[in-house]
């Protein structure tokens, strides 16, 4: 049997512990942003509406919001990530006292500016 280097046997195991941490990490890290935002009280009430929508609305503000669009080395979904910015949204609408939010651009994947207004 030929002798092993034992440099290699080093950088073999150290490359499958890599491997290990990585594929125990990915889901931790998942649980971790399923639930970064919270849902405020009468947030589920704020509408989702388009701009030609507000004409006859007052104008409450804009609110710039932010959440996390990468984990580690992982990219984390397009709808977990705008589902997350419209709730912060929605939170920052009920803050303001406005009833309605109209999504607005996003220079940057995980930031959005949303326009809020008051319609009802």
């Amino acid at each position: 049997m030929p002798a092993v280097n034992p440099i290699s046997r080093i950088f073999r195991a150290a490359k499958s512990s890599r491997a290990l941490l990585a594929a125990a990490l990915i889901p931790l890290l998942s649980a971790c942003t399923s639930q970064l935002v919270e849902v405020r009280m009468g947030s589920d009430s704020v509408a989702v509406l388009d701009a030609n929508q507000v004409s006859a609305c007052q104008d409450k503000g804009q609110i710039n919001v932010s959440v996390l669009a990468e984990v580690g080395f992982i990219t984390r979904s397009n709808d977990k990530v705008e589902g997350e910015l419209l709730q912060l949204a929605r939170n920052g609408a009920v803050t303001a006292g406005a009833d309605s939010v109209v999504k607005g651009n996003s220079l940057e994947f995980g930031k959005r500016t949303y326009s809020m207004y008051k319609c009802r």
